[in-house]
């Protein structure tokens, strides 16, 4: 007489370990990405404050290459950012895109999108 089978296979527990590890390690490897956009993001805030009044583009500049020199900030060069007069305001523009090998020829890609207006 048979008896009932209790449990899961070796085949079963390796198969929900893989549907567990995938996503894990995704976060894994977008952790650092995502901790260098909020260094950005942190830092373009600061201009806010450290600007109010008085936003001279020419300083706003290398005030971000100095707080990104500190942060070790990748991904963005000061360069590409943007900034752009409206009115008595300098509106500051940070768009770029990441990209984080993943498995093999796959990759991750992540935008980011950051805008602060400095009066």
């Amino acid at each position: 007489m048979r008896q009932r089978q209790r449990g899961i296979t070796f085949i079963g527990l390796l198969f929900i370990i893989v549907l567990f590890a995938i996503p894990v390690y995704a976060v894994i490897r977008l952790t650092p990405v995502y901790l260098n956009y909020m260094s950005v993001s942190r830092s373009l805030e600061s201009l806010r404050t450290e600007f109010k009044g008085t936003p001279d583009p020419g300083g706003m500049r290398r005030s971000l290459e100095k707080h990104w020199q500190i942060d070790d900030i990748t991904g963005i060069n000061v360069k590409d950012i943007e900034l752009t007069r409206d009115g008595s305001a300098t509106v500051v523009h940070a768009a770029y895109d990441d990209k984080v090998p993943y498995i093999a020829n796959v990759s991750l890609l992540v935008s980011f999108d950051k805008t602060v207006r400095v009066e």
